[in-house]
């Protein structure tokens, strides 16, 4: 197929792979455990937006909010890849990178939801549902997600807003799960 992209290179048989910008390093590097983290975890949104759509299918729950949302912190987690991907020193210019608007939005985010739910009287064990189980493994792959990245920060550059980033949507997917929770009536278990 002429122009197509092909899926095989063969460049990465022998453990290494290529930054934005030509860099060739370990696969093992922890710059790419950073952003394959943030990877797997933009995947499994992916899978709950996937989960939330097909209840959604076959009830009249107004999930369009929570669907949205997911799809916008999607957006963001491949920002926030190409931003892992792009080693300190290589020219970024044109490129997205996290801002602290970023961060804000987030905030926004989990205020208006909490406006929305009842107030938390312990902690809520994962669970309850499809999409608000999906959503807190989502919030576990989140947190080691950025426990790779601050490894990474403390051995190279990473932008300034990425941390809070990460530390903010950790707290955003709770909420979520929160609001899918609610979105399709389901119970919320407290820790006893």
């Amino acid at each position: 197929m002429a122009g197509s992209v092909r899926i095989y290179t063969r460049a990465g048989d022998r453990g290494r792979t290529t930054l934005i910008g030509g860099r060739r390093v370990e696969k093992s590097s922890l710059r790419l455990e950073a952003y394959g983290a943030v990877d797997e975890l933009n995947a499994t949104l992916g899978l709950v937006r996937a989960f939330a759509t097909e209840r959604a299918e076959a009830s009249v729950l107004p999930i369009a909010r929570l669907v949205s949302e997911l799809l916008a912190i999607q957006d963001l987690l491949f920002v926030l890849g190409a931003e892992l991907a792009t080693p300190s020193g290589s020219a970024t210019e044109g490129r997205a990178t996290i801002a602290p608007e970023h961060v804000q939005q987030l905030e926004r985010l989990i205020d208006s939801l909490e406006g929305e739910l009842s107030r938390l009287t312990g902690f809520v064990l994962p669970g309850g549902g499809v999409v608000s189980a999906a959503l807190n493994q989502a919030r576990t792959v989140c947190r080691r997600a950025e426990r790779d990245i601050i490894r990474l920060a403390e051995s190279d550059t990473v932008g300034e807003s990425v941390v809070p980033l990460v530390n903010r949507l950790g707290d955003a997917l709770f909420v979520l799960s929160r609001f899918g929770a609610k979105c399709f009536g389901e119970e919320e278990l407290n820790w006893r």
